[in-house]
Protein backbone atom coordinates (compact mmCIF):
# COMPACT_ATOMS: atom_id res chain seq x y z
CA UNK A 1 0.00 0.00 0.00
CA UNK A 2 2.58 2.60 0.89
CA UNK A 3 4.72 1.85 -2.51
CA UNK A 4 1.22 2.73 -4.37
CA UNK A 5 0.82 6.11 -2.48
CA UNK A 6 4.50 6.97 -3.26
CA UNK A 7 3.77 6.24 -6.97
CA UNK A 8 0.66 8.29 -6.68
CA UNK A 9 2.66 11.00 -4.69
CA UNK A 10 4.89 11.08 -7.50
CA UNK A 11 2.33 11.22 -10.27
CA UNK A 12 -0.04 14.10 -8.96
CA UNK A 13 3.31 16.54 -8.15
CA UNK A 14 3.82 15.44 -12.12
CA UNK A 15 0.55 16.26 -12.70
CA UNK A 16 0.69 18.85 -10.80
CA UNK A 17 3.65 20.83 -12.11
CA UNK A 18 2.97 19.77 -16.00
CA UNK A 19 -0.67 21.26 -15.93
CA UNK A 20 0.62 24.20 -13.64
CA UNK A 21 3.06 25.14 -16.86
CA UNK A 22 0.69 24.48 -19.36
CA UNK A 23 -1.96 26.77 -16.86
CA UNK A 24 0.04 29.70 -16.91
CA UNK A 25 1.65 29.91 -20.46
CA UNK A 26 -1.79 29.51 -22.12
CA UNK A 27 -3.20 31.85 -24.20
CA UNK A 28 -5.77 34.67 -22.10
CA UNK A 29 -8.12 33.73 -25.33
CA UNK A 30 -8.49 30.06 -24.67
CA UNK A 31 -10.60 30.21 -21.87
CA UNK A 32 -11.82 26.73 -21.57
CA UNK A 33 -7.98 25.02 -22.28
CA UNK A 34 -6.89 27.29 -19.06
CA UNK A 35 -9.91 26.70 -16.85
CA UNK A 36 -9.13 22.50 -17.30
CA UNK A 37 -4.97 22.58 -16.85
CA UNK A 38 -5.97 24.65 -13.98
CA UNK A 39 -8.51 22.62 -12.27
CA UNK A 40 -6.12 19.51 -13.05
CA UNK A 41 -3.29 21.21 -11.81
CA UNK A 42 -5.21 22.04 -8.11
CA UNK A 43 -6.43 18.48 -8.54
CA UNK A 44 -2.57 17.25 -8.83
CA UNK A 45 -1.28 19.70 -5.62
CA UNK A 46 -4.42 18.55 -3.15
CA UNK A 47 -3.66 14.84 -4.13
CA UNK A 48 -0.09 15.61 -4.52
CA UNK A 49 -0.39 16.98 -0.69
CA UNK A 50 -2.52 14.29 1.19
CA UNK A 51 -0.60 11.74 -0.48
CA UNK A 52 2.59 13.59 1.17
CA UNK A 53 0.90 13.87 4.62
CA UNK A 54 0.18 10.20 4.92
CA UNK A 55 3.94 9.07 3.66
CA UNK A 56 4.96 11.51 6.41
CA UNK A 57 2.96 10.20 8.98
CA UNK A 58 3.47 6.65 8.09
CA UNK A 59 7.53 7.18 8.23
CA UNK A 60 7.31 8.46 11.79
CA UNK A 61 4.87 6.02 12.87
CA UNK A 62 7.62 3.29 12.34
CA UNK A 63 10.42 4.64 12.86
CA UNK A 64 11.67 5.24 9.53
CA UNK A 65 11.61 9.24 10.23
CA UNK A 66 12.42 10.93 13.32
CA UNK A 67 8.95 12.54 14.96
CA UNK A 68 8.26 15.86 14.78
CA UNK A 69 9.61 17.88 17.69
CA UNK A 70 6.35 18.57 19.37
CA UNK A 71 5.08 19.71 22.39
CA UNK A 72 2.62 16.22 24.16
CA UNK A 73 -0.78 17.39 24.89
CA UNK A 74 -0.77 15.54 27.65
CA UNK A 75 1.58 18.70 28.61
CA UNK A 76 -0.55 21.31 27.07
CA UNK A 77 -3.43 20.28 29.10
CA UNK A 78 -1.25 19.96 32.31
CA UNK A 79 -0.16 23.80 31.29
CA UNK A 80 -3.07 25.12 31.04
CA UNK A 81 -4.88 23.75 34.37
CA UNK A 82 -2.01 25.22 36.36
CA UNK A 83 -2.66 28.75 34.62
CA UNK A 84 -6.50 28.32 34.89
CA UNK A 85 -5.84 27.67 38.80
CA UNK A 86 -3.55 30.32 39.32
CA UNK A 87 -0.58 27.56 39.71
CA UNK A 88 3.01 27.96 38.56
CA UNK A 89 3.30 28.57 34.62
Amino acid sequence: MRKLIAILNVVAWSGFWAFGYLALTSDAGAGRDLTLAALLAVLGAGIGMFTWFWLVRYTQATGYAPPSPQVPREHLRQSEGETMTGGQA
